[in-house]
């Protein structure tokens, strides 16, 4: 059976400067679906995978999706022909345009690159010529535009096994051998044991090699991380990059984490500094030094999460006792994290509200009171700037958005039943979201 790697990277809650995780409701029927991939295509749109977070190990083939920034999420199946299929990883481009690949992951038979142009409600393979070697086993498939993509699966004859297509998926090519390092004796790769940043793509090994290609997987080069596997039981490691060149890596041998950066795309890595944090879940926030650790309990640390803002030197704690799932980030103001479905109508999904980038503002610009509140409550701000206040309730339904340039405005929020309700308030490059109770 094929070692998965998981890529779970997550996000934040309630610092002191006002940042939090407003619930949004994946819309799953089943129950404690939770999120394994997070796609974001853009401030609106964003694609998620789902996988059992019931414990029973159900093989799950479906998605949710947005593209009004989380307001509503709408799921659907993906169907790959095989109910025994399991879904490695999506790559989305737009609202109605994506690829995912899928393998049996028992029998490592089976290996399918499917593709939707509806919003998900139907699937069409892509590849009936590729991956037709009884050994092959996909890893992932990955767009970098509407028409070049590329896929990557174990060494078949000699040979890592990679696919280019310029056309959307309606042809595949085979990248020649001489094209790709050849691989070390049992060397494979791993179920979305991939990272793309515009042209370039990484891929890891369970030998601790990282295969990297600039220019859209037509060539490739190969080195050799400080790891012996990346996704072993003795020794494993998870990386992310925040551009072509930075990028970090965390080691895990036993219980001993050591964190490690490099510079230059992964060919090179710092000595290693031992790292004593809590949560050992890492992402990276693009085009800066923001680190997200996070943890959802078990081998993954403690529930809660912290941010490191210089690269990993030093943490500060966001929250403790919350699980948290999967995460992304577009930017430092824009980002989702996963977590488990009570209902169709209820959690399933997290929004970041607030900016990372924001480290350093200390203080709340922005007050409401009283709270708790009956019918009404007063919005004080630090300055006349024109603001935005979004009231979310906690499935993360926008209830009404007003808008104030006051220092201070009263709201009526006599129309709200009595519970738990999300005032996300925004004035220019700033946002606060303020959890608010209703009597």
């Amino acid at each position: 059976m094929k070692k998965t790697l998981l890529s779970f990277f997550i996000g934040f809650s309630a610092l002191s400067f006002a940042q939090s995780w407003n619930p949004q409701a994946t819309g799953f029927i089943v129950l404690s679906r939770g999120i394994s991939d997070i796609e974001i295509v853009d401030a609106n749109t964003v694609w998620g995978l789902a996988f059992d977070g019931s414990g029973a190990g159900e093989n799950v083939q479906e998605f949710t999706k947005t593209t009004d920034g989380g307001l509503t999420w709408t799921p659907g199946i993906i169907d790959v022909g095989d109910s025994l299929l399991g879904i490695n990883n999506i790559s989305a481009i737009n609202g109605t345009t994506a690829w995912v690949s899928a393998v049996n992951g028992t029998t490592g038979q089976g290996s399918v690159i499917y593709k939707t142009q509806d919003g998900g409600q139907s699937w069409t393979q892509q590849n009936p010529l590729g991956y037709t070697n009884a050994s092959s086993f996909v890893n992932y498939v990955h767009f970098f535009d509407a028409n070049n993509g590329i896929s990557a699966g174990d060494p078949i004859n000699g040979e890592f096994e990679i696919y280019r297509t310029t056309n959307g998926g309606a042809t595949w090519t085979l990248v020649p051998g001489a094209n790709i390092p050849n691989p070390t004796n049992g060397e494979y790769g791993y179920n979305n044991g991939n990272k793309a940043i515009g042209n370039t793509v990484w891929l890891v090994t369970n030998k601790g090699r990282i295969l990297k290609s600039t220019d859209q997987g037509v060539t490739w080069s190969v080195s050799q991380a400080p790891v012996t596997d990346f996704g072993g039981t003795a020794q494993s490691a998870r990386l992310d990059f925040s551009s072509t060149t930075n990028g970090f890596m965390l080691k895990t041998v036993g219980t001993t984490y050591t964190f490690y950066t490099t510079t230059d795309g992964g060919t090179t890595w710092s000595s290693g500094t031992p790292f004593t944090g809590t949560y050992r879940l890492l992402s990276a926030v693009p085009n800066s030094n923001i680190i997200v650790a996070t943890g959802a309990g078990t081998t993954t640390g403690g529930s809660g999460s912290a941010f490191s803002a210089d690269n990993g030197v030093t943490w500060t704690t966001i929250d403790s006792g919350n699980q948290r799932g999967v995460s992304a980030f577009l930017n430092a103001t824009t980002g989702w994290c996963g977590g488990y479905n009570d209902s169709s109508t209820s959690g399933g999904i997290f929004k970041f509200g607030g900016s990372l980038a924001n480290s350093t503002f200390a203080s709340s610009k922005f007050k409401v009171f009283p709270n708790p509140a009956t019918s009404q409550v007063t919005l004080s701000s630090d300055s006349s700037d024109s603001y935005t206040v979004n009231v979310m309730n906690v499935e993360g339904k926008s209830m009404f958005t007003k808008n104030f340039n006051n220092l201070e405005n009263t709201m009526d929020i006599s129309s709200l039943s009595p519970g738990v309700y999300f005032f996300e308030i925004k004035s220019g490059d700033r946002s606060e979201t303020i959890k608010v109770i209703k009597n």
